[in-house]
């Protein structure tokens, strides 16, 4: 997973980006550390038909972003969360404005590590959810926490130090039989316990709960801080491809 110091998170993010970058200075030679700040969190959504290769931006449950130098698939065939840096322009000839609300000029883009959430094995209690997946504490921050376009995309910090030591982080769907939109975030330090923090992104599928039929519901989200459980509910909304 990709970590990230405060305040500067998306700097970092920004510095490892796909190579659509331009200068950021200003009139005075100041250097501009906005530029490194994004604009949006989108769902990178490529497509290959009939032997062309494109890619758009899924900016919310509904509204699709065309961009103008879009020739190439920055991440393959996969599809991935990232953040965005982008400049509104003028919708280029031919290309459908009912189905591309905007078009953008990318100034650069980042993906968030994007995976899919895992259904519980049947009859697993809290015990052995946490010997299977982790209870290492995080804590989730608000401001790039979203639901939406199927995904939850979240923003945490947690403690950690050893760079040879690799987190684990998973969705696991399917615990409450009452409630099929609870989900619960899962974290294994696998031994790292450095009094360090550091913060990092992570977005998570969520085409395996039933579908809400065009309604929204309140999907939550459990997860194990550093002063005990917490949850946190969020609007959701089945995506419609």
């Amino acid at each position: 997973m990709k970590k990230f110091c405060r305040p500067f998170i998306i700097a970092g993010a920004a510095l490892l980006s796909v190579p659509m970058l331009q200068s950021c200075l200003n009139d005075d030679n100041d250097y501009d550390y906005s530029y490194w700040y994004p604009d949006a969190i989108v769902t990178v959504k490529p497509v290959v038909d009939e032997g062309s290769e494109y890619f758009f931006f899924q900016l919310d449950d509904n509204t699709r972003l065309w961009p103008v130098d879009n020739s190439d698939l920055p991440y393959g065939e996969k599809e991935v969360r990232a953040f965005v840096k982008y400049t509104e322009t003028d919708m280029p000839e031919g290309v459908d404005g009912d189905v591309y609300q905007k078009a953008v000029q990318i100034s650069w883009m980042d993906s968030i590590l994007t995976k899919k959430a895992v259904a519980a094995p049947q009859d697993m209690d809290d015990a052995g959810l946490d010997l299977a997946y982790g209870n290492d504490p995080v804590e989730i921050f608000k401001d790039w926490t979203v639901v939406e376009d199927g995904y939850i995309t979240i923003h945490y910090y947690t403690n950690w130090g050893d760079t040879n030591i690799k987190h684990s982080l998973n969705l696991i769907t399917g615990l409450n039989p009452d409630d099929p939109y609870e989900v619960c975030l899962k974290h294994d330090a696998n031994g790292d316990y450095s009094s360090a923090s550091g913060d990092a992104m992570v977005a998570f599928r969520l085409d395996g709960l039933p579908d809400t039929q065009g309604e929204t519901v309140k999907l939550t989200l459990r997860f194990d801080s550093f002063s005990g459980e917490k949850t946190v509910k969020f609007d959701y909304r089945t995506r419609v491809d």
